[in-house]
């Protein structure tokens, strides 16, 4: 199982390297930012975090002493966590996030590969990473709002192609047809932090 989800991670990240290789012009990640690392949900399918749990075994011991330390971290936030209307989600820093270094970078989850890219969703709508208000990825050729392209700033940046949304989401990158197509289950899908503990360790206050 795990090889055949390996084989498919191969696939993807061909794919990935492409995409981002397309839009280099309106991409800004690079090495040590650690923007989408942070403050997030990190969603991750059972064969995910099995894959991920074989990347921290090859860390050295201190290494895996922070990464203990970040998860206790996560741990105690999530227990003082109040709901203030019911969108309202536990976000929480990567615990595998080192000095804005990941230590399991070759064995992360889907949705970090993917991250970065302009995607397309329900109705056609395409959507930035959130970064772009930040002024990172896209923010170079988007409106303000984020919800397009703006032709001006595409003609001053002097690019031949404006930029592209792709069918990446997590919903789809996890889509049934993979498993059949790679011969293996991704299994059940739940924040990354709920991998990592058991479920009954991690109360979460009610609103």
């Amino acid at each position: 199982m795990l090889e055949n989800y390996v084989t498919y991670l191969k696939f993807l990240d061909e794919k990935f390297k492409k995409f981002f290789d397309k839009q280099r012009p309106f991409i800004f990640c690079k090495r040590g930012c650690s923007r989408c690392c942070k403050h997030a949900q990190f969603p991750y399918s059972q064969i995910e975090a099995e894959y991920l749990i074989l990347g921290v075994w090859q860390l050295d011991t201190e290494t895996k002493k922070i990464i203990a330390n970040n998860i206790e971290k996560i741990i105690e936030e999530k227990k003082l966590f109040k709901k203030e209307n019911e969108k309202d989600v536990f976000r929480y820093d990567c615990p595998f996030l080192i000095n804005d270094q990941c230590v399991v970078y070759d064995f992360r989850g889907i949705i970090c590969r993917s991250f970065g890219l302009m995607t397309v969703g329900a109705n056609d709508k395409i959507k930035v990473p959130f970064c772009c208000f930040e002024g990172y990825n896209y923010s170079n050729v988007m409106e303000d709002d984020g919800k397009k392209v703006s032709p001006q700033k595409v003609k001053a940046l002097g690019v031949k192609e404006e930029p592209t949304a792709f069918n990446i989401s997590y919903d789809f990158l996890t889509d049934p047809d993979f498993e059949r197509g790679f011969n293996f289950s991704f299994g059940e899908k739940k924040p990354l932090i709920e991998w990592l503990v058991k479920q009954d360790e991690v109360p979460e206050n009610p609103a």
